[in-house]
C-alpha cells in the first residue's frame, strides 16, 4: 500500500526489515527509489502504480547493497540510475558465473525464496560528479558520500522538502560502517556523510531513511545527533546510550549483533595499525 508523505512523493513499505520504496510523481510517470523485497511486495506497487495511471519512468538505487538493488519486470524495462561507484560494485558482483547463488545465500531465509533476482543490480552509473537524476520530475539532487556503503547516495527533493537519505537516520538500525578492511578510516567517512546531510538539514520538511519510520522536520537534527552519538560511542570503544542498539522490537534482537561486530571489527583494526 501506498502512503503519502509529502506533495508528490509516497512510499511502500516492506513487512520483513521495513524497508521505504519510495515514488516521487513526474510528469509522465514516477521515479522508483529503492524498491523490495519480495516478488509480492513487488507485483503489489506495480499494480498500485498501474491503478494510479502512474508509470515508472525511471528507478534508482541509493546504494549496492542487496535490498536496495531489486526490481521485478511489473514495473517496467527503464533507467535504473545509481552513482558510478554503485553501478561498478553491482557490476562486479554479476560479473562472477555464481553470483545469483552467493546473491541468494545472503537473503534472510524468510524471504529467499520470494526474492526476485534475474533483475537484480542492472543499474547504469551516472557520470561521477553527476548532481541530479537526469528525468523529467522535480529537480533531485544526488548526496553523494562515503558512508555505510561503495557509492552511497542521498536525494534531495528540494521542492518537495523532502530527503531520502538511504540506509542512514534510522529508528530501527544503528549506523552501519562500511570498509573495515580498507584503507580508509570508516568513523570519520560515516562523520563525512552526516555532515553533508547536515548541510541540507534545514531545507528539509521531511526525512525517508531506507528502513523505519518516516520523521518530519523536528527530528531530523535529533536524527542526525542521534547517529552521530552513536558512530562517536562506537570509535571510543563504549557503550553508546542508543535504544535501537537492544532494539525491543520483536524480531530486531539482531540489530545488537550488528553492533557488537563492528566494535569487535574496529578494535582489531586498532589493534593492526
Amino acid at each position: 500500500m501506498l502512503t503519502q508523505v509529502a506533495e508528490g512523493v509516497l512510499i511502500h513499505q516492506s513487512e520483513l526489515l521495513q524497508n521505504n520504496a519510495v515514488v516521487v510523481q513526474g510528469q509522465a510517470g514516477v521515479l522508483l527509489i529503492d524498491p523490495g523485497l519480495t516478488g509480492d511486495e513487488l507485483t503489489c506497487l506495480a499494480n498500485d502504480l498501474s491503478e494510479m495511471g502512474q508509470p515508472v519512468v525511471a528507478g534508482f538505487s541509493t546504494h549496492p547493497d542487496w535490498d536496495h538493488v531489486l526490481w521485478h519486470a511489473d514495473l517496467g524495462e527503464v533507467p535504473r540510475y545509481g552513482t558510478a561507484r554503485c553501478a561498478a560494485d553491482m557490476r562486479d558482483v554479476r560479473s562472477d558465473a555464481g553470483w545469483k547463488a552467493r546473491a541468494a545465500e545472503g537473503l534472510p531465509p524468510e524471504i529467499a525464496e520470494e526474492t526476485p533476482l534475474d533483475l537484480y543490480g542492472l543499474i547504469t552509473g551516472l557520470p561521477a560528479g553527476t548532481v541530479q537524476i537526469p528525468w523529467d520530475g522535480p529537480e533531485v539532487r544526488i548526496i553523494e558520500h562515503p558512508a555505510h556503503a561503495p557509492g552511497h547516495a542521498a536525494l534531495l527533493i528540494e521542492e518537495r522538502g523532502v530527503l531520502v537519505a538511504g540506509d542512514m537516520l534510522s529508528d530501527v538500525f544503528v549506523p552501519m560502517l562500511d570498509d573495515f578492511n580498507g584503507t580508509n578510516d570508516p568513523v570519520e567517512d560515516y562523520l563525512v556523510g552526516l555532515q553533508l546531510l547536515e548541510d541540507v538539514a534545514d531545507d528539509v520538511d521531511v526525512v525517508i531513511p531506507g528502513h523505519g519510520s518516516v520523521c518530519g522536520a523536528d527530528q531530523v537534527h535529533a536524527r542526525i545527533e542521534q547517529d552521530r552519538a552513536y558512530v562517536h560511542a562506537l570509535r571510543d570503544g563504549g557503550v553508546p546510550d542508543d535504544p535501537r542498539v537492544n532494539s525491543p522490537k520483536p524480531g530486531w534482537e539482531w540489530v545488537s549483533d550488528i553492533h557488537a561486530g563492528q566494535l569487535q571489527q574496529l578494535a582489531q583494526r586498532r589493534r593492526a595499525s
